[in-house]
C-alpha cells in the first residue's frame, strides 16, 4: 500500500474555533500547487480521507472532490487513530492520502520510517508529504519513504 500524509494548508490563526479555522490566501495557492503535483501522480482509484476540521477539508478540495471525512483524523489524533483510518499496512486501498495535522502526521512518518515506538515526531511544513510505500522484504513488513515534498519544491 501507498500511505500518503498530506498536512493541510497554510490557515488563520484565529477563529470561533480550531476547527473552523479556514486557508489562507497563500494557504489556497499552496494547497492549489502540491495538489496539481500530487494529481499528476495518484492513482485513479487512491482514496482520500480528511479530517473534519475546515482547513484540511480546503485542503483535500484543492485536489478533489471525492474524499471522506474522517472524525478520528481531527486535531490531536494519534498514530493508531491514522493507521486504523487508512488500514495500514493492507491498506483499505493501494493508495491511502491522509490530510491532517501536525504533530499527528510527522509521529506516523517517524513510527512506520524508524520502526520506533516513541512519540517524537518528524516535522512536516504546511501543506507539506510524506508518501510512504508499505512492501515486504525478506518476509517483513517494511516502510520506504518515496516521496518528501514541500509546497516550495513543487
Amino acid at each position: 500500500m501507498n500511505l500518503i500524509l498530506w498536512r493541510h494548508a497554510e490557515a488563520e490563526d484565529i477563529a470561533a474555533s480550531d476547527l473552523a479555522r479556514q486557508l489562507t490566501t497563500r494557504g489556497r495557492k499552496q494547497a492549489q500547487n502540491v495538489a496539481r503535483w500530487l494529481r499528476a501522480r495518484l492513482p485513479d482509484d487512491a482514496v482520500i480521507l480528511a479530517s473534519p476540521a475546515a482547513r484540511t477539508i480546503q485542503t483535500a478540495e484543492a485536489l478533489t472532490d471525492q474524499y471522506r471525512v474522517v472524525r478520528e483524523l481531527a486535531p490531536n489524533a494519534s498514530v493508531e487513530d491514522v493507521l486504523a483510518a487508512a488500514g495500514w499496512p493492507e491498506g483499505i486501498a493501494s493508495t491511502v492520502l491522509v490530510v491532517g495535522h501536525q504533530p499527528t502526521l510527522g509521529e506516523v512518518a517517524a513510527r512506520l520510517l524508524s520502526n520506533e515506538e516513541d512519540r517524537r515526531s518528524w516535522a512536516l511544513k504546511k501543506a507539506g508529504v510524506f508518501w510512504i510505500k508499505n512492501r515486504e522484504r525478506n518476509g517483513d513488513g517494511e516502510a520506504v519513504l518515496l516521496a518528501a515534498i514541500t509546497p516550495d519544491l513543487v
